[in-house]
């Protein structure tokens, strides 16, 4: 598929409101990160660290740790880094949980809104 046609899917997706599938989102926090400046990066990535250590600590209790199976949170941020929407790739206790925390985070301030990012969590023995 050419660039063109992606961005006029999303283009389509977003005036016709329907929600975006976790496949669409993901490729757009892909595309929306590797848009940024080293700078800003550096800053996303300082503000995933804050907000993703805070959610893990929320979500560490022995029963979910039982399952630590990979997982993916893809959010949508507006122009102020506050989480807009989620998408998960993962159902364990610990990847919910993740989730529903994350939902209430806020990240950098992007150049632009919506802007997408994601946490790839795997776990290492």
């Amino acid at each position: 598929m050419s660039l063109f046609n992606f961005a006029a899917i999303i283009a389509v997706t977003a005036l016709s409101g329907s929600a975006l599938s976790y496949e669409q989102a993901k490729a757009l926090a892909d595309q929306d990160e590797n848009s940024l400046t080293p700078g800003q990066t550096q800053q996303l990535i300082a503000s995933q660290g804050k907000a993703g250590g805070e959610a893990h600590a929320s979500c560490a209790s022995p029963s979910n740790k039982a399952d630590l199976s990979p997982y993916t949170v893809v959010m949508e941020l507006d122009i102020a880094g506050k989480v807009i929407r989620t998408w998960l790739k993962g159902a364990s206790p610990l990847a919910v949980c993740f989730n529903k925390e994350m939902a209430t985070k806020r990240l950098f301030g992007p150049p632009r809104a919506p802007f997408y990012t994601s946490f790839e969590m795997t776990w290492r023995p």
